[in-house]
């Protein structure tokens, strides 16, 4: 080989060192301004210390990323950089972050920034006292607290943050907070997309307005919108309302909200409850209403003794202090003392005054115009009538009276016989009850007719007293006639009970219905038909974050670390955060990964369950 060649050779086994070299180490660092250079190899070997001057700072680039800087120490070698002083690194137009030191590998494109860091991007700002950013994930990590402001959604805070900036999504873990100008959220797990204002919930969290706190162990909110649902453990606690569920939609721009699956619906001011399996509710000054059905039940807590009242839909409106409860569609209510059935009970809960009242569409031969007529049973008594009214006394919590309007008819069994039955008919029925909540007496007017059991004391029967008079009155005791008194009789009889013809023992209009009577809350359901509760859609489980240092970073270090001087320690990884994989909020999740731009998986503001 002559000496040309050789030349020749050692420059391509150069060049082709240089490129492996390149290669393996990533583009270098460029410094394309500094005011001033110099070395100090006993306190930073290898490197050169840079300076700025009155001009302008110094002025770094690596890969399309630009750094300035006051002061920065570079180390050709490692390809590594320490600035520090008012420092600012940009990244194209989308990533700003400013900080008083930052070091940066240009291997590993691993960023360590501390003091006053800000990161920017079109969407947000990030706040924190030390800020870690991997170029290569696009991914920003902060571990000891920070703030994220973004103008439309509000202001978040939380111990551990991480911004993947590809997604515009954050994961929030561990005192988390959001605050805007119309709300508060609060959560231990908060995943936030910043360009839709997406939030997702996951452990004990709660959303806070001017109306109302929404709590639940998973849920959706949409900042921008004002609108969300949240499941597992839901409630919703507005100003003399709570609203439990497995399902709750709500939308705070309305002050509306929907449920679904086993609701419980307190009013704090009325004292009463309202069960069902779909509910909706309106609040606010316009418009103050609760729809339920699906099992539909409301009670009426008293310290005495409860009212439950069930049908296929119960209403609730008007203003806490006048509530009114219509139920419609076969109706019943039930209290120890007191049951009844009827098309539609309406109850209102400042007068006092409930209405059993009947289908007026329907005609009397009508197959269900009997089965829905409006019917009460106290004790052994059943009335009947076109419209009943019972009127209580709210401060004593008794009912005071009962009006019987049009079709009156009271029966109670004879106590003896076995198809005897006392009876008493009229236009109109007026019932006055004792403090016992029993039947005292009972006054029939207007074309009253009667048909009683008489009997001794000894309870032998004298016979039986059929009559017809202008009206009756009755008083009774301990469920039984006691006593009787007719006005203006037209006509009346006392036969033995052998004289008395079978076809003359019952009133015209007679319907004993003792197998439809309620004699339990449970009863009250027995008519309905199976009910199979809506399956929850529900949200996809959280994902936790993994570990920022993951084996691709650890790759890039051990590549940086390849290049450092072995006598010193690495800088590539030498303020790395620790594993921060979070064990804590596995517990809540199984991993299952949407990607945040399949806008077809995302949830949208609508409610979980299609009705």
């Amino acid at each position: 080989m002559n000496k040309i060649q050789t030349i020749l050779f050692i420059l391509l086994v150069g060049f082709a060192s240089t490129i492996s070299l390149q290669a393996q180490s990533g583009k270098k660092i460029q410094i394309k301004y500094a005011g001033k250079l110099t070395i100090d190899e006993e306190n930073y070997p290898g490197a050169k210390i840079l300076t700025r001057d009155d001009a302008e700072q110094v002025h770094i680039e690596h890969s399309g990323s630009n750094l300035w800087c006051d002061k920065a120490i570079h180390y050709s070698k490692e390809n590594f950089i320490e600035a520090y002083g008012n420092v600012i690194l940009k990244q194209g137009d989308t990533i700003n972050m400013t900080s008083k030191y930052i070091e940066y590998s240009g291997i590993t494109e691993f960023a360590f920034a501390s003091g006053d860091v800000i990161l920017k991007d079109p969407n947000s700002t990030i706040s924190s006292d030390t800020l870690y950013f991997d170029r290569a994930k696009e991914q920003a990590f902060y571990k000891s607290g920070g703030t994220v402001v973004k103008d439309s959604s509000g202001t978040i805070t939380s111990r551990i943050g991480r911004y993947y900036m590809n997604q515009k999504k954050y994961q929030f873990v561990e005192d988390v907070v959001l605050v805007n100008e119309e709300s508060t959220i609060n959560s231990d797990y908060f995943d936030f997309y910043s360009d839709t204002g997406f939030a997702y919930l996951f452990g004990p969290s709660t959303i806070t307005t001017e109306t109302s706190k929404t709590y639940c162990e998973k849920g959706f909110y949409d900042t921008q919108n004002k609108v969300g649902y949240a499941i597992k453990k839901a409630r919703i606690d507005y100003d003399n309302r709570i609203i439990e569920g497995d399902s709750l939609y709500f939308d705070n721009n309305t002050s509306f909200a929907s449920a679904t699956n086993n609701i419980k619906v307190t009013d704090t001011i009325n004292n009463s409850i309202v069960k069902g399996h779909y509910a909706e509710v309106f609040k606010g000054e316009e418009k103050d209403s609760l729809f339920i059905t699906k099992r539909a039940l409301a009670i009426t807590v008293q310290e005495q003794d409860s009212v439950y009242i069930h049908a296929d839909k119960i209403m609730v409106t008007g203003k806490p202090e006048n509530r009114i409860i219509r139920a419609y569609y076969n109706a019943k209510i039930f209290k120890t003392d007191l049951s009844g059935k009827s098309d539609s009970i309406h109850s209102d809960q400042k007068t006092g005054v409930t209405k059993l009242l009947n289908i007026p569409t329907l005609t009397s031969g009508d197959k269900f115009s009997v089965k829905r007529k409006p019917i009460l049973w106290n004790l052994e008594s059943q009335m009947t009538g076109d419209t009943i009214h019972l009127l209580s006394n709210n401060e004593t919590e008794k009912i005071d009276s009962l009006l019987v309007f049009e079709n009156a008819f009271i029966i109670s069994r004879d106590t003896i016989s076995k198809d005897g039955y006392n009876q008493i008919s009229g236009k109109r029925l007026v019932g006055l009850f004792n403090d016992e909540n029993q039947m005292r007496q009972v006054d029939v007017t207007k074309n009253a007719q009667s048909i009683f059991y008489a009997r001794n004391d000894k309870q032998e029967l004298i016979g039986i007293d059929k009559s017809k008079s202008g009206s009756i009155t009755i008083l009774f005791e301990n469920g039984d006639i006691d006593e009787y008194t007719r006005f203006n009789q037209v006509d009346g009889n006392l036969y033995p009970e052998s004289q008395f013809p079978e076809k003359e023992r019952i009133l015209k209009g007679f319907d004993w219905r003792e197998e439809e009577r309620p004699r339990s809350v449970e009863d009250l359901f027995k008519d309905d038909p199976p009910l199979e509760l809506k399956k929850i859609k529900g949200l996809d489980d959280y994902v936790p974050q993994g570990d920022f240092v993951d084996k691709d970073m650890l790759d890039r270090i051990k590549k940086a670390d390849s290049n450092s001087n072995k006598n010193l320690p690495s800088k590539a990884s030498r303020n790395l955060p620790k594993t921060t994989s979070n064990n804590k909020g596995k517990g809540l999740l199984k991993n299952k990964i949407i990607s945040p731009h399949d806008q077809s998986k995302l949830p949208k503001p609508k409610p979980v369950i299609e009705e």
